[in-house]
């Protein structure tokens, strides 16, 4: 069976859906665009729809045909054009996961501000590499090869240096329940329960624990992840299920999310109260 063609990138449809959304704030038509290019208008179609990733140089002359004067904006899509061509570590395993995957380190990398409301699990961010490893196996096909499984741990342990690297903060929201699920063996549970308290020492990072003494609340659909970006990318609500990851950008239903977010970190205990029942479920181990 033959490979199938990875998808654009979050970047790429982007900078195609702005660069659209100029052009025909200037009614001018993909052939006009096309001329001025000295490309076919299918070209910029391709260029629009991410199909066909956009070079700088075609991106300067559209903002100029399409005058677009303000710095801000300019620099921001010009930004946005070196991203789609930038290659980042993350770039190296997308033959190891599913293409959609590998925005999620990208998005990391570049985010103001992350959220994560963890329903079941340790967020991959401040995982230790045993409790990874044992999500890793359970979740690979039977067939999958040792090579493959030591790729997929290698990247997710890779994408805990956006704690050190990046300039954004992290925080996680999560049910105390995730702190009671063993996972893999006593030891190894009790090593992550340690990290999560050694790493709520970060200046960048907060741990928070929705106790279950909460009954309904706002994370009952499930684990989630907001990513708060700079200008000009939007911000996007993350979502894994059976069916693959799923990147929300529309603003009204992010803003669903961020609102969930907000209510679950409000009802959450933080600071020496979360550490406080963390070392406590650490105890019963």
């Amino acid at each position: 069976m033959p490979k199938k063609k990875p998808g654009p990138t979050l970047r790429a449809q982007w900078l195609g859906q702005q660069l659209r959304a100029l052009r025909e704030s200037t009614e001018m038509t993909l052939r006009q665009a096309g001329e001025y290019l000295q490309r076919d208008p299918s070209m910029v179609s391709r260029f629009e729809t991410a199909e066909y990733p956009i070079r700088r140089g075609d991106v300067l002359a559209l903002l100029d045909l399409y005058s677009v004067s303000q710095e801000q904006i300019r620099d921001g899509l010009l930004r946005l054009s070196d991203d789609v061509w930038r290659k980042g570590w993350w770039d190296g395993y997308a033959n190891t996961v599913d293409r959609q995957f590998i925005d999620l380190p990208w998005l990391e990398a570049r985010a103001d501000r992350i959220g994560n409301y963890g329903a079941m699990l340790v967020p991959g961010l401040v995982q230790t590499r045993e409790y990874a490893e044992t999500l890793i196996r359970r979740a690979a096909a039977a067939d999958t090869p040792e090579e493959q499984i030591g790729r997929m741990i290698e990247l997710r342990m890779s994408r805990q240096q956006v704690l050190g690297d990046a300039p954004g903060s992290f925080t996680a929201v999560l049910d105390e329940s995730v702190l009671r699920r063993v996972i893999g063996s006593p030891e190894v549970m009790r090593a992550q329960l340690i990290r999560l308290r050694e790493v709520a020492e970060l200046p960048n990072v907060e741990i928070r624990v929705l106790p279950l003494r909460h009954g309904a609340h706002a994370g009952l659909d499930g684990a989630f992840w907001l990513f708060e970006m700079p200008k000009p990318y939007p911000d996007v609500a993350y979502v894994e299920n059976l069916a693959g990851a799923v990147y929300v950008e529309e603003d009204a239903a992010v803003d669903r999310f961020r609102q969930a977010y907000h209510q679950l970190s409000a009802m959450a205990l933080g600071g020496k109260e979360a550490v406080a029942l963390i070392a406590a479920a650490t105890k019963e181990l």
